[in-house]
């Protein structure tokens, strides 16, 4: 049973976008596969009665925005089954189901227990039996936990339902801006404001554990390196040295940074030990090096320069020091980011004069472009290697939006009042 409890980037290699307003982000599907798996999923309910959150709403949705489910409408549904031994398969398939999850829910002491199942309506199977129990306030994650399980029984790959994203916002006040730095389930639900600056605030980045983020905020003045938590809010400043200070990463064990600091005289890719608040120099070049990001394997850093002439990307190994460029096609790709699996780079490319997110593979060199939408920026990739985030343009408003790896599916998560920025996928 499952128990649930680059500042430098942005001005020499992206464009800069007005950010206008601050709202729940909302959820546009605009392209799914074309033959998606039809699923029904009926109330999930206590001895009938509705539970405080509607999970099997929830899970519909979740895997509707996937692109790759078409749930059956409620109204449709003959009956309400909970349990597997409740189930007429004939009644689904004349609907055209070809997945049913149902499932009840018990209240233990205030803790929900929810019992759910997948079953196979075409060969008449039980795939799985899972439980997971947790507080009522808890009940959304309860919902995701229910679509990640379904998601990879289906797809063999690994749910992203129950992640978050970060995300920067700014909003008007009397004709001032202020700048909001938030965090959100990733379908939107439950946003929270974890700093609010009449000062920018850029480049959120995760902590391995998903508990803290790193961000670069103006708010001394001149751009400086925060870290907070999630839980308390507390932060801490990291860096305060003349120029420059951006773009931060963390690494995969959670114990340094990978960051840009201008504070010798040029952009340079630097680490810092958080332990010990050591920095030790990476690059060396007379070229602006900047947005270093880890390797799923913590022994290199990918990072965007201009040593070749144009932005482009390179791999710097942390051991040996050898740099080795990855990109060659187009004369712009910039904001690296890999996938978990080590192997596919998702970037910013310019392709015919407009920039585009797109994927490289580094073991066959093919590039695609994934996306056709207008002044796309940001990319930040799903754990699970399925999707990304990125920041675009939809009309005159910024907005983020989500294209699968595979680029046969995307949706649109604009505020439902102006704009937001800067998307950073939490790791779990």
């Amino acid at each position: 049973m499952r128990k649930l409890g680059a500042t430098l980037s942005l001005y020499l290699f992206t464009l800069v976008f007005p950010l206008s307003g601050i709202a729940e982000l909302t959820i546009e599907i605009t392209h799914g596969v074309d033959n998606p798996s039809r699923i029904a999923i009926p109330p999930i309910t206590q001895a009938g009665q509705a539970l405080p959150e509607d999970i099997s709403k929830i899970v519909s949705a979740d895997l509707e925005r996937s692109g790759l489910f078409m749930p059956l409408p409620r109204r449709d549904m003959l009956s309400f089954p909970s349990t597997a031994k409740e189930v007429y398969y004939r009644d689904w398939r004349i609907l055209g189901a070809e997945y049913l999850v149902v499932g009840k829910a018990v209240n233990q002491s205030g803790r929900y227990q929810i019992s759910f199942s997948l079953m196979e309506v075409n060969g008449e199977r039980k795939l799985f039996t899972k439980v997971v129990e947790g507080p009522a306030t808890q009940l959304r994650d309860l919902a995701h936990y229910i679509s990640d399980q379904v998601y990879q029984a289906v797809t063999g790959i690994p749910g992203a339902f129950s992640t978050r994203v970060a995300y920067v916002t700014a909003v008007p006040v009397n004709g001032k801006m202020t700048f909001q730095l938030m965090v959100a389930d990733v379908d939107g639900a439950r946003e929270r404001l974890l700093l609010d600056s009449k000062q920018p605030i850029m480049s959120p980045a995760w902590s391995p554990d998903a508990t803290e983020l790193v961000y670069v905020s103006f708010e001394t003045g001149r751009p400086a390196i925060f870290r907070q938590k999630l839980a308390t809010a507390a932060r801490e400043q990291l860096t305060n040295f003349r120029g420059l200070n951006g773009a931060p990463s963390w690494s995969p064990n959670g114990k340094t940074l990978a960051l840009v600091l201008s504070k010798d005289g040029n952009p340079e890719i630097y680490t810092y030990e958080l332990s010990t608040r050591k920095f030790t120099r990476r690059t060396t070049h007379f070229a602006i090096d900047t947005e270093p990001n880890w390797t799923p394997d913590g022994k290199s850093l990918i990072f965007t320069s201009d040593r070749g002439g144009t932005p482009q990307i390179y791999k710097l190994a942390i051991a040996t020091g050898r740099v080795e460029r990855l990109t060659f096609r187009g004369s712009y790709n910039a904001r690296p980011r890999l996938a978990s699996d080590g192997r596919t780079l998702v970037m910013v490319h310019r392709d015919n004069g407009s920039f585009h997110i797109a994927s490289q593979d580094l073991v066959t060199g093919d590039l695609r472009v994934l996306t056709q939408t207008y002044l796309d920026e940001s990319p930040t990739v799903a754990p699970n290697g399925a999707m990304l985030l990125y920041a675009t343009k939809q009309g005159n408003k910024g907005v983020l939006a989500a294209v699968s790896l595979d680029a046969g599916v995307k949706f649109l998560l604009p505020a439902r009042r102006g704009d937001v920025r800067e998307p950073a996928w939490s790791p779990k």
